[in-house]
C-alpha cells in the first residue's frame, strides 16, 4: 500500500463524509484530497492521545515541522507526510493555512471553553474552513465565499456532534454562556449563505461535505451520529448535481 492508498483507507474509515465528497472530484486530483483529509484526521486526534496540553503542543509542533519538510520535498517516514510531499510537488498550497489549522488545534488539548460565538466561529474557520480552502486549491477552484461559509457550517455542526465525545475526556467546547441552539442556528445560517454563493459562482466539489449539515442538525435532538450513511450520500450527490445546498428553509419552500 503506497502513501496515497494509506491516506484513502484512513479517510474512508474515519471521515466518510469527506471520502464520499472526494469521489465527485476529478480522478487525477482525488488522491491529493485524501492526503489533506488524512492530515486533518491526524491533527484532530492529537488531543485524544495526550493527557497534558504541553504534550499536545509538542505533537502539533511535530506535525508543523512535518508539513514544512514535506513542502521542501523531504518527507518524514510517515504515510501522510509522504503523501503531503507529493501533493506539494503537484499543487500550490499555502503553508500558512496548515499553520493556522495547527495553531487552532492547540485549543483541543487544554481545558478552556469558548464563551462567544465569534471565538467559536474563528476556530471553525481556521480548522474546517481552511481545510476546504486547501481542497479548493488542490482542485483549482476559487470560490472563496463558498469555502468560508460551507467550512463554518460544517465545522460548527461538527463541534455540536462531538459534544458527548469530548465530554468523556472532560473537554467542553461551549462555555456556559454559549447555548448549543445558537450554534446550530448559526451553522444553518452559514449553510444558507454557502448555497447562495454556490448558485452565484458555482458549486465547489471541496464544499460538498457541508451538504450533510441539515441532516446532522435535525439529528442533534436524538443522537448526533444517528444519520444513515445512505442519507448522507444522497445529500452530497444532490448538492453535486444541483449546485446548491438544501437547507431547512428551501425544504419548506419546495413544492
Amino acid at each position: 500500500m503506497d502513501a496515497f492508498e494509506a491516506c484513502e483507507a484512513m479517510v474512508k474509515a474515519a471521515d466518510p463524509d469527506r471520502y464520499i465528497a472526494a469521489l465527485f472530484a476529478p480522478a487525477a486530483r482525488r488522491k491529493y484530497l485524501f492526503a489533506l483529509y488524512a492530515f486533518n484526521l491526524e491533527i484532530a486526534k492529537v488531543a485524544e492521545a495526550v493527557r497534558q496540553p504541553m504534550l499536545g503542543e509538542i505533537r502539533l509542533q511535530w506535525w508543523r515541522e512535518t508539513v514544512e519538510q514535506a513542502q521542501q520535498g523531504r518527507p518524514r517516514e510517515h504515510d501522510v507526510a509522504r503523501a503531503l510531499a507529493a501533493t506539494f510537488a503537484e499543487t500550490d498550497l499555502p503553508f500558512e493555512l496548515f499553520d493556522q489549522m495547527l495553531q487552532a488545534r492547540l485549543f483541543d488539548s487544554d481545558t478552556a471553553s469558548f464563551e462567544s460565538l465569534d471565538a467559536l466561529e474563528a476556530y471553525a474557520d481556521q480548522t474546517s474552513g481552511n481545510l476546504m480552502r486547501l481542497a479548493q486549491a488542490v482542485l483549482g477552484e476559487s470560490n472563496a465565499p463558498l469555502a468560508r461559509e460551507a467550512g463554518l457550517a460544517y465545522g460548527l455542526i461538527g463541534i455540536l456532534r462531538a459534544i458527548p465525545f469530548h465530554a468523556l475526556r472532560n473537554k467542553h467546547f461551549l462555555g456556559g454562556s454559549l447555548p448549543a441552539q445558537a450554534v446550530k442556528e448559526r451553522a444553518l445560517a452559514h449553510l444558507a449563505a454557502a448555497s447562495r454563493a454556490a448558485r452565484r459562482d458555482g458549486m465547489s466539489m471541496a464544499a460538498l461535505p457541508a451538504a450533510t449539515v441539515p441532516l446532522y442538525a435535525k439529528a442533534l435532538a436524538r443522537h448526533p451520529h444517528d444519520v444513515a450513511l445512505y442519507r448522507r450520500q444522497w445529500a452530497i450527490l444532490r448538492a453535486a448535481a444541483t449546485g446548491r445546498f438544501r437547507t431547512p428553509a428551501s425544504d419548506r419552500s419546495s413544492p
